[in-house]
Formats: C-alpha cells, sequence, structure tokens
C-alpha cells in the first residue's frame, strides 16, 4: 500500500516519535515524577521530596543522614495527611479490636449489670441497678464506654470485621494520631444525635457511630486519590439499608450521626492545606466536637 508523503515509514519510525514515558515514584507507584533522588538517583513524587543542599532527597536517604540539616521530624516519611509513616500501619486498629473484644468477654462474665452501667442510655430507671441512670443524670462517660460495648456475638463480629477492613487501610493513609481522632470524634457524635433523638429510655451500644464515620472519611479519601468509590459505595447502602430496617432495631441515629462526622474530618484530614495541616485537621475535630457537646447540654436540658 502506498504512504502518504511525509507519513513515518514502519513501526520504527512511529516509536521514535512516541513521548517517552517518565519513571513513577518508588513510593507512589501512581504518580509520574521527573524528580530523582541525589543520592540513591531513585525517582520520587513532591510528596517524598526533602530539601538537601544540592537537589531533593527521598525519605530513606534522609534517614539513614542526609546532612541537609531539617530537623528530625521534618525528615521523617509522611503519609497523605501528614502522619508518620510507622512500620505496622495497623497497630491502632489492632488495639480497638482488643479493647472491643476484652470488654465483649466482660459483658459475657459480669453480665448485664456491667453493660447497664455503661451503655448509652438518656435517662431511665434501670431495675436491675435500683436508680435512674443516664446521661442526664451526669454520667456523660457513657457517650464514650458505650462505644466498647456490644449486644451479641453477630453485633461485634460484624462491627470488628468492619472496623478491620475499613479502619486498617484507613490508618495507613491517615496516620495513627489522625485515625484515633477520626474515630473517637465519630464516635462521640453518633452518640450525641442518639442522645439528642432517641426515646430517653432507649439503651444503644456498639462500635458502629465510630465505624460509620470511617466509612464516610474512606469515602473522602477515596475521592480524593481518585479511585474506583463504587465498591465503599455499594458496601455503605447495604449497611443503611440494615440500617434502617426495623427488623434489626438499629439504632439509627449513631449511624447517621457517625457518618457525618466522618465525611467531615475526613474531608479536613485530606484536603487541609499543607501549611496548615494539623491546625485544619485538628480544629474541624474540635469544632465537631463542640457540636457534641452543644447536643448533649440541649438534650439534658430537656430532660432534666
Amino acid at each position: 500500500m502506498d504512504q502518504a508523503p511525509g507519513s513515518p515509514q514502519g513501526p520504527q519510525n512511529r516509536e521514535s516519535h512516541a513521548a517517552p514515558e517518565l519513571p513513577v515514584c518508588y513510593r507512589h507507584p501512581d504518580r509520574e515524577s521527573g524528580i530523582r533522588c541525589t543520592r540513591c538517583e531513585r525517582p520520587i513524587c513532591p510528596e517524598c521530596m526533602v530539601s538537601a543542599s544540592v537537589g531533593f532527597q527521598c525519605p530513606e536517604c534522609v534517614r539513614s543522614g542526609s546532612g541537609t540539616g531539617h530537623a528530625p521530624g521534618a525528615s521523617r516519611p509522611r503519609t497523605l495527611a501528614g502522619g508518620t509513616i510507622t512500620q505496622d500501619p495497623r497497630l491502632v486498629t489492632k488495639v480497638l479490636i482488643g479493647l472491643n473484644l476484652a470488654l465483649f468477654l466482660v459483658q459475657r462474665s459480669v453480665g448485664d449489670r456491667f453493660t447497664e452501667w455503661f451503655d448509652l442510655l438518656g435517662q431511665a430507671y434501670v431495675p436491675l441497678l435500683g436508680s435512674v441512670e443516664g446521661v442526664a443524670q451526669g454520667q456523660w462517660y457513657r457517650l464514650l464506654t458505650a462505644m466498647f460495648l456490644h449486644g451479641s456475638y453477630i453485633h461485634i463480629l460484624f462491627n470488628m470485621l468492619s472496623l478491620w477492613w475499613i479502619g486498617g487501610p484507613l490508618e495507613a493513609a491517615l496516620g495513627r494520631a489522625r485515625y484515633l481522632a477520626l474515630y473517637f470524634t465519630s464516635g462521640l457524635a453518633g452518640g450525641a444525635l442518639t442522645y439528642l433523638i432517641a426515646a430517653p429510655n432507649q439503651p444503644s451500644l456498639g462500635a458502629s457511630g465510630a465505624i460509620f464515620g470511617l466509612f464516610g472519611a474512606m469515602a473522602v479519601l477515596m475521592r480524593r486519590l481518585n479511585y474506583d468509590m463504587r465498591p465503599v459505595i455499594a458496601l455503605l447502602v447495604i449497611n443503611l439499608i440494615f440500617t434502617f430496617n426495623p427488623a434489626f432495631n438499629i439504632a439509627w441515629q449513631a449511624h447517621i450521626g457517625g457518618l457525618v462526622a466522618g465525611v467531615v474530618v475526613g474531608y479536613a484530614m485530606v484536603h487541609a492545606p499543607r501549611k496548615r495541616r494539623a491546625l485544619v485537621q485538628y480544629g474541624t475535630c474540635a469544632l465537631v466536637l463542640a457540636v457534641v457537646v452543644l447536643m448533649t447540654l440541649l438534650r439534658t436540658a430537656q430532660l432534666t
């Protein structure tokens, strides 16, 4: 077949005109980079670059002795949210699962009296304790302790599996401190909304509020990384279907409160500007906690 004048002559010429592919960051394979570490010459993306006297170095070379003059903390590799990368990125998740399992065993051993002491209750007379109990009676600790109690083996099984599947990757992406802040802020927000809306004599317990917060933050993170969000959305929709099914007798208020708080805090965690990252991230957590306190005070004023 004849070729038009000036057209490439065969596959070799076509290859010669193709744009060369950039190497990818050795720590983030999804990111192309034209910058290399001045010591080991591995490609590094902007997030991994540490300024040196000449050019940039990778986090590993910095830790081994870069001579940059930076403070030790400035040389540590960071997560997407600015947290410190650790050897065991799931340690906090493992500890949280361990605490939930340990307290569930205490519940099984001590009996209902232990649960009645620490579950989330607005205000009601508890025959087993022989007195009026609840958050409205000044027992604010119930907003926290109820996050570590569960009503059955199925209840704790599903919650702990969700915590492992969602919490582990999220901890690795945020770092331990930010992950803990997200977890407890979401859990307390779920508890506060339950206290505000649910009947005062309706007890509630479980880690679901905190876990729904992790769901919300994971959706924000996946959006930030341009990942396929369909799996996490599908999982979230399935959980919401169970949440609003009357047959399961679930405190939907905790799920919704935790989910909203998780989305808000998660957005601050992954979208905060670099220069004021910690201020924006922890400031957002403080604002959400302020709303938690406000809801708790409002409901307490209604019940007393």
